[in-house]
């Protein structure tokens, strides 16, 4: 099974296409380059997973764009990454996610959506933690590599078409996560310049971004 890998250059593609090459799949990378020809990159794939660059700003019309070079590429399915709690009004990348996801939906393909919680990666947890929201905001951490095992299942096996999978590895705040690596967290005071980061970071001052556990845990075969 060939498989389209849309953003192959970013760490998540890179997770993703290791966990299908382990399932027996071909991954094929998809970068920027390759963007003017994309249903040429795209021939002979039986399934495409989508990621839009981080924070793109009109990422509704980025997705909308791979999903027309899909259909002239003739590949029948498609996952499409996009985050945990994407309709939130407060936060413009969110709410690009949540249009994007309805792009998805009405594509005509056999479409599957993934909406992972904040990478435990981002976290440098190797000394005391500096976080720019309430350290005291509760979260559902995804791992990447169980968010790519996750997003493989779903490619390559039958069952998950229609789907919409919220994916987090665990739930916990960012100053429970320092303190269990020996460290303490703490809100820094350096000013947040981009007005979308800052929206985001309001938002998490507020409400966290709590994600289940159960989905991650069914489609890695937990139970």
């Amino acid at each position: 099974m060939r498989v389209a890998v849309i953003g192959g250059n970013g760490k998540t593609a890179r997770a993703v296409q290791d966990a299908l090459t382990r399932r027996g799949a071909v991954p094929v990378s998809v970068g920027r380059a390759e963007w003017p020809t994309l249903a040429d990159a795209m021939a002979d794939c039986q399934a495409t997973y989508l990621i839009a660059p981080n924070m793109h700003p009109d990422e509704p019309r980025y997705v909308a764009d791979a999903l027309l070079a899909m259909r002239k590429a003739g590949v029948p399915r498609v996952v499409y990454h996009s985050v945990a709690s994407p309709y939130a009004p407060q936060m413009p990348h969110h709410v690009g996610k949540a249009e994007s996801e309805d792009l998805v939906r009405r594509s005509g393909l056999a479409w599957a959506i993934l909406q992972p919680g904040a990478y435990l990666q981002n976290l440098d947890l190797t000394g005391d933690l500096e976080v720019p929201y309430d350290v005291d905001a509760v979260f559902g951490f995804a791992d990447l590599a169980e968010v790519a095992e996750a997003a493989a299942v779903v490619l390559t096996e039958e069952g998950h078409v229609g789907a919409t999978y919220e994916l987090a590895s665990r739930v916990a705040t960012t100053a429970e996560l320092a303190a269990e690596a020996g460290y303490h967290a703490r809100r820094s005071k350096a000013p947040v310049e981009h007005p979308w980061l800052r929206a985001m970071f309001d938002y998490y001052d507020h409400y966290g971004l709590p994600v289940g556990t159960r989905p991650l845990s069914m489609l890695l075969g937990r139970g």
